[in-house]
């Protein structure tokens, strides 16, 4: 691959005009990116986020390219947790996207210069695959979708293989069905994707098991998959294509290419292989395994993720003698615009060189290889390696292997939870070092696992040696906390069972330290009431919860689990007090049931209070009437009766009591101007957390070291709170006077003593007319 330098005057204006443009609108957008985070707090929808009609005259480049910065910045979701990765965009993405826009000015070129240039870039693109991948005499089909290039090569072969297919159609097929092999760790739903475009049914696919007694639990059964070539052969099926892997998409493992090459060859069965293996054959060394993938009849290549180029097509390599048959299965094509797909990935391998694109790809390598040299160190991990360690994706999990034989956690609990902290521990690592970009895998014998791809991601995310190292550190950090967690979660089950109003549930699906359910309702209630008080107390609790200042993460559950109303604890310290958490739930639950209780009782408490209120002022006002007399009702009148001999009258109100439900005399209250201070029912217990010094959290327990510490916090958390319950606290009075022909209504709910008041307000009436 030669570079061409072309000095400014010998560039068309129209190519520099456009270079020029793309990279302003790049340069808006990546700024426009950056200055996202700071204004995502104090954005406000506007009028643009709402779609309109198409505006008659037209915008100019600017407030376009602005829109669809703003479409690109816009938050889905403002309490998604999910990861986003920025593509690192880097010059060579710039000439990638460079050629997208090429090929559209290209393409309005006359038919013979754009049949030369098409041609041109074809062939010098695929001469460089060819020989930067060691695939000799191929050829190239490009293309958007990584599945078209396989289903390519299966029309190609049907082609090849049942000579009247393009006269004949499906009743050749009819008389001798075809088959597809693939391997079961193949990626999910290839399969059907294939017969579904072919128009053949599924019984045409056949799953090869992969190994269970030798070998790599990954890769094919190459015995077993002869005895089902001669199994089919026996029963008039027709062994048509075999998909194998050079990088399983679970654990990257490289299927045994050479024998099954030998295998394809005895049989006349066409060989395609795929996977992110293959782009070590970039490499000056390359393994046995992968090597043998140069001569299968065809490969499938993902350039755009291995060298980080954005919108570039994938490749499919494939050898094959006979153009027509090409032409009849879309492998080539004799639009010159369509050729026109290969512009981008021809400008880009231009502008990264030989050197540069072997650089990246054994840059991911080395990474893939640190991270498993210092994985070998940390306790508790085990990896998933390929026997001759040849494949650049790394696949670990924790294991509670070798770990100490003192310990009291229950190996059936281990085994069932696995899959839970595996998942927990990727998403912290992804969450953590998102520039490693590490995922969640799922296989089939190992369970859930953590993989590491650099290259699929190095590239784009701008994976580095340091982030590397930081990933190792931070799983360090996670393991011990995993370990506390499994060693006080019997502890919780136990304590949780002891308190009666809660309830232990088992998810098995759920890493933290477990789930309860505050239950303490009243059995009176039907099933519908039941389940909704259930809920209401449980979101309650579950806030509280949240506003206590801890280490410990609650959360109501997976948004699809199967459990609801639910609390879930998560991960846990080594000092956590089990009980103490357990003790605070319980009496937070309890506190927020009787108060739901006491303000589903106060509407009808409240009704009947203000009837036999307004009774007893209207039997005061008729008193008032006669004892004061008619005249002193009159306006006139009564303004001169009341200056000549005024009225000494004590004001007769009445308070009421919202927790007894009764109304009593307010003699007292405007003779001493306060209200009157008696004595009241218990109040509602309170929560008490045992005494915590500066800097200490709630549910930690004291340092072992600390004798004042200890002596000072010898009562427990039960204890507290039957003290509060013992104490009474004054029940506050409500007042209404006498004279008051019309009353109006407040409530009031205060949370410290538990008690609520509800003060009855008056407004002297006019004298009678």
């Amino acid at each position: 691959m030669q570079s061409q330098r072309a000095s400014p005057q010998m560039v068309d204006p129209t190519l520099a005009e456009m270079g020029k443009n793309l990279n302003e609108a790049m340069k808006m957008l990546e700024d426009g990116q950056m200055s996202a985070e700071e204004d995502r707090d104090t954005k406000k929808y506007t009028r643009k986020d709402i779609p309109g009609p198409l505006q008659g005259s037209g915008q100019n480049m600017v407030s376009i390219l602005q829109l669809v910065q703003t479409l690109m910045n816009e938050d889905d979701d403002e309490e998604s947790t999910s990861i986003r990765r920025i593509q690192n965009v880097g010059e060579q993405g710039h000439m990638a996207l460079l050629g997208h826009s090429l090929a559209a000015y290209i393409s309005v070129l006359d038919k013979d210069r754009l049949r030369k240039l098409t041609t041109r870039i074809l062939s010098d693109t695929t001469l460089w695959l060819c020989r930067l991948f060691r695939y000799e005499n191929g050829s190239a089909y490009y293309h958007e979708d990584d599945r078209e290039g396989l289903l390519k090569v299966c029309r190609l072969v049907i082609h090849s293989r049942y000579e009247d297919y393009t006269t004949e159609g499906f009743n050749v097929l009819y008389n001798r069905q075809p088959v597809i092999y693939m391997s079961a760790a193949s990626r999910p739903g290839l399969g059907q994707y294939l017969c579904n475009q072919l128009g053949l049914p599924l019984s045409c696919l056949c799953r090869v098991p992969c190994n269970t007694m030798f070998g790599s639990q990954h890769q094919m059964d190459v015995a077993l998959l002869e005895r089902l070539l001669k199994d089919d052969l026996q029963s008039g099926k027709l062994p048509l294509l075999l998909v194998a892997n050079a990088g399983t998409p679970g654990a990257g493992h490289t299927d045994k290419l050479g024998r099954l090459k030998e295998l394809c060859d005895q049989y006349n069965i066409w060989l395609h292989v795929e996977g992110v293996n293959l782009a070590t054959l970039a490499l000056g060394y390359v393994s046995a395994s992968v090597l043998a993938a140069t001569k299968c009849d065809s490969m499938t290549l993902t350039l755009g993720p291995w060298l980080g180029l954005p919108a570039v097509p994938a490749v499919t390599l494939y050898r094959h003698e006979d153009p027509s048959l090409s032409l009849a299965a879309g492998l080539t094509t004799s639009q010159p615009v369509e050729k026109l797909r290969a512009l981008p990935l021809w400008l880009s391998l231009q502008y990264l060189g030989h050197n540069g694109i072997v650089e990246r790809i054994k840059q991911a390598s080395q990474l893939s290889q640190r991270l498993l040299e210092n994985l070998k160190d940390v306790t508790s991990i085990r990896t998933s390696v390929e026997p001759d360690g040849s494949s650049p994706v790394v696949v670990f999990k924790f294991s509670y292997e070798g770990s100490g034989s003192g310990s009291t956690i229950n190996l059936n609990t281990i085994e069932r939870e696995s899959d839970a902290v595996n998942q927990w521990l990727g998403e912290q690592l992804a969450a953590l070092i998102p520039s490693c970009g590490v995922d969640i895998v799922e296989l089939e014998d190992e369970g859930t696992c953590v993989r590491f791809n650099p290259l699929m991601t190095s590239a784009v995310l701008g994976t580095r040696t340091d982030d590397v190292d930081q990933l190792v550190e931070c799983i360090k950090v996670k393991i011990p906390i995993i370990h506390n967690t499994l060693q006080l979660k019997e502890e919780f089950r136990l304590e949780v069972e002891r308190i009666a109003g809660l309830s232990y549930v088992v998810d098995y699906s759920w890493a933290g330290l477990g789930v309860l359910r505050y239950e303490h309702v009243s059995e009176e209630l039907d099933v519908s009431k039941r389940e909704a008080e259930l809920e209401k107390i449980n979101v309650s609790l579950l806030k509280k919860l949240n506003e206590l200042e801890s280490d410990l993460s609650f959360s109501s559950g997976p948004e699809f689990g199967a459990e609801k109303n639910c609390i879930y604890i998560g991960m846990a310290t080594e000092d956590l007090d089990v009980s103490e958490l357990v003790e605070t739930i319980a009496v937070m639950g309890r506190e927020i049931e009787e108060n739901s209780k006491l303000l589903e009782n106060m509407t009808e408490v409240v009704r009947k209070g203000i009837l036999e209120a307004e009774v007893q002022l209207q039997k005061a006002n008729e008193e008032r009437l006669l004892e004061e007399g008619v005249l002193r009702q009159i306006p006139l009148v009564g303004s001169v009766l009341n200056w000549l001999s005024p009225v000494q009258a004590t004001p007769k109100g009445r308070a009421f009591n919202l927790t007894a439900g009764s109304l009593e005399s307010t003699e007292t209250t405007y003779m001493s101007k306060a209200q009157a201070t008696e004595a009241s029912p218990p109040s509602t217990p309170t929560l008490g957390h045992a005494k915590k010094y500066p800097g200490q959290k709630l549910f930690k327990r004291l340092s072992r070291n600390s004798d004042a510490m200890s002596e000072t916090s010898s009562i427990s958390h039960l204890e507290e709170v039957e003290n509060l319950e013992a104490a009474a606290t004054p029940e506050p009075q409500l007042c209404s006077p006498t004279e008051a022909s019309t009353s109006s209504v407040e409530s009031h709910s205060e949370e410290s003593n538990g008690a609520d008041v509800l003060d009855i307000k008056t407004v002297e009436s006019e004298s009678l007319r």
